[in-house]
């Protein structure tokens, strides 16, 4: 359906496009649906997290296993996604280290993966920004055996 396009003038001489709202669809509407644990069929627990981000990551061809993922999440913040390191030199610097795999904003929003929330305490996005960075610095998150 085409949508008749008015061209309004202003005082000021801007002109303004005006769209009328009626023939908006649920679908020009829609949200996109962003990948969580419970949208991908897994739960909302570390095991459902690590279960959704290993399908995104497949998806995205990064590399990663369940149990290398796994060993770095329970050291890096003992399975809790609302983690945060107050006290080192990132923190220091203004970016502290956040959630599952302890990222800092800039390396989860440069290594962040299409189809993930904005969201660095998402347990989903986060595990698998760290793991997209992991891959491209040491080639999978199975190869990180310590702080990265």
């Amino acid at each position: 359906m085409r949508l008749p396009r008015k061209l309004a003038i202003a005082g000021t001489g801007l002109a303004l496009l005006t769209l009328p709202l009626v023939g908006a669809t649920s679908a020009s509407a829609a949200t996109p649906t962003v990948a969580t644990a419970t949208s991908l069929g897994y739960s909302d627990t570390l095991d459902g997290w690590i279960r959704a981000s290993l399908q995104v990551m497949a998806q995205n061809g990064i590399p990663g296993s369940y149990d290398g993922i796994y060993r770095n999440i329970i050291r890096e913040s003992s399975g809790n996604p609302w983690a945060i390191n107050n006290w080192d030199s990132n923190a220091a610097a203004g970016t502290p280290s956040k959630g599952l795999l302890q990222v800092i904003d800039p390396t989860f929003q440069a290594y962040h993966v299409a189809g993930t929330s904005w969201n660095s305490y998402d347990p989903v996005a986060n595990i698998t920004a760290a793991c997209n960075y992991a891959a491209q610095r040491y080639g999978s998150i199975d190869n990180v055996w310590g702080a990265y």
